[in-house]
């Protein structure tokens, strides 16, 4: 293909569930700089089919959860890895465009291939997570060895080649980190003035088939669309937050979460919140944090709230800090509301994510959760415990979903709970099929939930199917077959439950992205397209919205009826914000950001799947979740905003 797109620039988070254990985290191999991209063989290679069939049948509808065959006992030792820079990751392979479409899988496993060619994704492996499931170590590396899973320790009987996905993974995902920002700089220079601003683009816009499909009134969309096309939809860059230099002795720091309000861009720093004036890049405040944020919401309240989960510390090489600070945020005045903890027992619960549903704050993981009154920081409820349950996340927004796991690893069954954000009673109920180990909550209204059936997604995704699944009475409404091989969605069930890409839900429909593919024809180029399913029926509509040649197109959120997707560009021109109109799905061409070689070597290493893309009021917002002492060029940017007017 003429095209490959940059490695990722996030490191994929840490496996695992259970009663935490604690080893220590290890550190990633160092990363090299892209190569040049390749030029189009003199032969056309063989074509793969274009596409998936959008129009196909589903496959049957096995009721209720979808079974799967549990998975296969560990080992009774298990083998010694490799030496190398730990956690599990093999050598580094070569990075940047053109890297090899296939990785020999450790332990003497057959080479695993991945989406875009590309590694699969953070799904299934064996080793253990780092301290409470967090980032990586604060600057050294051990050996890791797989640790004997024992009873009642989830996810001890993954199937090997989920586990050497997994690892193979991690080496790209972590090899180009692109690191976090806490400095504004406008500019770096006249001359880099000049490469990363443009005055305008090329406004022409591609449409879609317009394959008309049902109506589809449900859901939570309402209201109309905001995002209008400007007069001139060619961008400039707004500003850029260059990557912060990490402390030395520190190899990687979350810088996860990002937050756009009417007047704000904020974004997480290496012990920070930073607030931005959306068009200059102006500070307009910072919040002091004792740690790293460790987890975010995307979630905002209508007077520009927040929650996140925050270390109490900075991490040193012999106490990594866990993450046991949940914090409510102020976006407009850039303060802390309020600062609480939970124990279980006597020890303090360390919180692998949090949400916000319903006036409460909702922050889960392996060892316990907790529920918050958003506007007093007083305790609402805690999820009753045992030796076999616990509540692992929540999906937040319009309503307040947990995901509750039950039994051993070789009988692990997953109950999706309708929570009342108040008393946290049971609303409703859907239990999954036991050995289906991981699931994340897409939307809580209409609740959809994605999971990787049976480890069949075989790409790293964590995505085989979504269920959709009635919020009144916990019943089954749908189940929608989205393989792998065909789709590009990914979610991160292990840990945090809510983060889902390239899928979006609204008008009772479900909107993803398909995986590349030839475009068909003479033509060597890729594409791919975004499609809808019918949450009641499970069937896709027909509706298609193409990316175009050499494009790869990701939804990012619902605009009214409409859905706003991002599309990532060749290498020689920039991205594209789209609106796609609900029904008709034609494209309307937002905006297209500048082709200068500088601001798409920036962009670039913005991946949709690794990184957080914020879009509205005609302002576009780039970064990354991850700050590393690895860089291969003379600059790094963890923000890259763009504008147009």
């Amino acid at each position: 293909m003429s095209q490959p797109p940059p490695p990722p620039n996030q490191p994929p988070q840490q496996p695992g569930f259970g009663p935490p254990q604690e080893p220590s985290e290890p550190q990633p191999p160092a990363p090299s700089a892209p190569a040049t991209p390749p030029t189009p063989p003199a032969q056309p290679p063989q074509q793969p089919p274009a596409g998936p069939d959008v129009n196909k049948a589903p496959q049957p509808q096995p009721g209720y959860g979808y079974p799967q065959a549990p998975g296969t006992p560990p080992p009774a030792a298990p083998p010694t890895p490799p030496q190398g820079p730990g956690y599990g990751y093999p050598q580094q392979p070569p990075a940047g465009y053109g890297y090899p479409a296939q990785q020999p899988g450790p332990y003497g496993q057959p080479p695993q291939p991945g989406p875009y060619g590309q590694q699969p994704g953070p799904y299934g492996q064996p080793q253990q997570p780092g301290p409470y499931g967090q980032q990586p170590p604060y600057g050294y590396a051990q050996p890791t060895v797989p640790m004997q899973a024992q009873p009642g320790q989830p996810g001890g009987g993954r199937k090997i080649n989920a586990q050497v996905a997994i690892i193979v993974s991690a080496v790209v995902a972590i090899a180009l980190i692109v690191g976090g920002g806490v400095w504004y700089a406008n500019s770096s220079g006249k001359d880099d003035d000049k490469q990363t601003t443009a005055e305008g683009g090329d406004t022409k816009g591609g449409e879609g088939d317009g394959k008309e499909g049902g109506s589809g009134d449900g859901g939570a969309t309402t209201g109309e669309a905001k995002e209008k096309a400007p007069a001139a939809t060619g961008s400039k860059v707004l500003f850029q937050v260059p990557s912060p230099k990490v402390p030395k002795g520190v190899t990687t720091i979350s810088i996860a979460g990002s937050w756009l309000t009417d007047s704000v861009y904020a974004k997480s720093g290496l012990s920070e919140i930073t607030g931005y004036d959306r068009r200059t890049g102006t500070k307009k405040w910072t919040l002091d944090l004792p740690g790293p944020v460790c987890a975010a919401t995307p979630h905002i309240t209508e007077d520009d709230k927040t929650a996140i989960v925050h270390k109490p510390a900075m991490p040193s090489k012999t106490d990594p800090q866990a993450c046991t600070e949940v914090a409510v945020v102020d976006l407009a005045a850039g303060s802390k509301v309020w600062t609480k903890t939970a124990k279980s027992g006597t020890m303090p619960v360390s919180f692998n994510n949090v949400t916000i549903g319903g006036g409460t704050v909702a922050a889960g993981s392996t060892s316990g959760g907790a529920a918050w009154d958003l506007a007093t920081g007083d305790e609402r409820w805690a999820p009753k415990t045992s030796d076999s349950c616990y509540d692992a996340g929540y999906g937040g927004g319009a309503k307040l979903v947990a995901v509750r796991k039950c039994g051993s690893y070789d009988q692990r069954q997953l109950h999706i709970q309708n929570v009342d954000p108040k008393s946290g009673d049971i609303l409703a109920e859907y239990k999954m099929d036991e050995g289906i180990e991981y699931a994340a909550v897409v939307s809580t209204d209409p609740l959809v939930v994605a999971a990787d059936v049976g480890d069949s997604a075989g790409d790293g995704s964590g995505i085989s199917d979504f269920f959709s699944i009635d919020n009144k009475t916990g019943k089954l409404r749908a189940r929608l077959s989205a393989p792998g091989d065909e789709f590009a969605a990914r979610c991160d069930a292990i840990y945090k439950v809510e983060n889902c890409t390239g899928v979006t839900v609204g008008n009772d429909r479900l909107y993803i992205a398909t995986e590349e593919h030839d475009s068909g024809g003479d033509s060597y180029s890729q594409t791919n397209e975004v499609v809808a399913f019918d949450l009641a029926t499970g069937k896709q509509t027909g509706q298609r919205a193409d990316a175009g040649e050499n494009y790869e197109i990701f939804p990012l959120r619902m605009d009214g009826p409409n859905v706003i997707a991002y599309k990532r560009p060749p290498y020689d021109k920039g991205g594209q914000v789209v609106s796609i109109d609900g029904e008709s799905f034609k494209e309307t061409v937002l905006m297209e950001n500048p082709s200068t070689e500088a601001v798409r070597d920036v962009e670039s290493r913005m991946s949709p799947d690794y990184s957080e893309i914020q879009f509205g009021q005609g302002g576009l917002y780039m970064s990354s979740v991850y700050a590393s002492d690895f860089t291969s060029r003379e600059k790094e940017y963890s923000v890259i905003a763009f504008g147009t007017g």
